[in-house]
């Protein structure tokens, strides 16, 4: 008899990191459930990926738990949460609505996406939220990814807490700043406010890790796929830090 095929539910999907992490979970032989807003961006994203399951939904929304909920296909191996966050600007300027949208979208939109799959969660499943680098080592000119970001690290924990004695696990992957469109958002927020250019700002961030690098999708992939392993129950509410070396405190 054949074995049912385990499903990881990625919301972000067709963002620069959502787009490879699909592409490894279906390598493995998992099935996914891709979640974003646009019907139009997940389209594209199936016809580079046969078998992937489309579902157009707005996680910022309560909706969102009965339209994915719906859409499951079958039980959950794994949740990813990795939506992003407008860039809003530093926290002198941005808009009070802006650092409440990205509570909503980091902290509402996990609840939601948990929510969604409870009722399929086997044992020794995965629960995972995208954080990053500025939840960490907040900074004045990304306020609301370094407030999101740092909420998530709170409920985490509670969810590893909550989960545990299912045999559920909750981890944060927090990986530093990628050269992506939206960081070159905030890099021009940044330009703006120190009158220099884009370039000089992307530059003084690469800077900023003790490789010089910035962290590749691949590589928060790559941290996923690892917490598949059984072993990685260990590491439950705890964070996972890919950040190139760019973190000066401890824990």
């Amino acid at each position: 008899m054949a074995a049912t095929k385990e499903w990881v539910v990625v919301v972000g999907a067709t963002g620069a990191f959502g787009s490879v992490m699909v592409e490894r979970f279906l390598a493995r032989g998992l099935g996914v459930l891709a979640v974003a807003r646009s019907a139009s961006s997940l389209a594209d994203l199936a016809a580079k990926n046969p078998g992937l399951v489309p579902c157009a939904a707005d996680i910022s929304d309560d909706a969102a738990i009965e339209v994915i909920k719906a859409a499951l296909p079958g039980p959950v191996r794994m949740v990813v949460h990795g939506p992003g966050v407008a860039v809003g600007g530093g926290v002198l300027t941005i808009a009070t609505q802006a650092m409440i949208d990205a509570v909503n979208i980091k902290v509402g939109g996990f609840l939601r996406l948990v929510r969604a799959v409870d009722g399929h969660l086997l044992p020794n499943s995965r629960l995972v939220a995208i954080g990053g680098h500025y939840g960490f080592e907040p900074t004045a000119y990304a306020a609301a990814a370094g407030v999101g970001n740092a909420a998530l690290v709170n409920v985490v924990r509670q969810m590893s807490l909550a989960y545990g004695e299912r045999g559920i696990t909750a981890h944060l992957v927090a990986p530093g700043p990628a050269d992506t469109e939206r960081l070159r958002r905030v890099a021009a927020d940044r330009a703006k406010m120190l009158g220099t250019t884009v370039e000089t700002i992307m530059d003084t961030m690469r800077a900023e890790s003790s490789l010089g690098a910035f962290t590749e999708p691949g590589q928060v992939a790559w941290a996923l796929e690892m917490l598949l392993a059984p072993e990685a129950s260990a590491m439950t509410g705890s964070s996972l830090m890919l950040d190139a070396g760019r973190r000066h405190g401890l824990p």
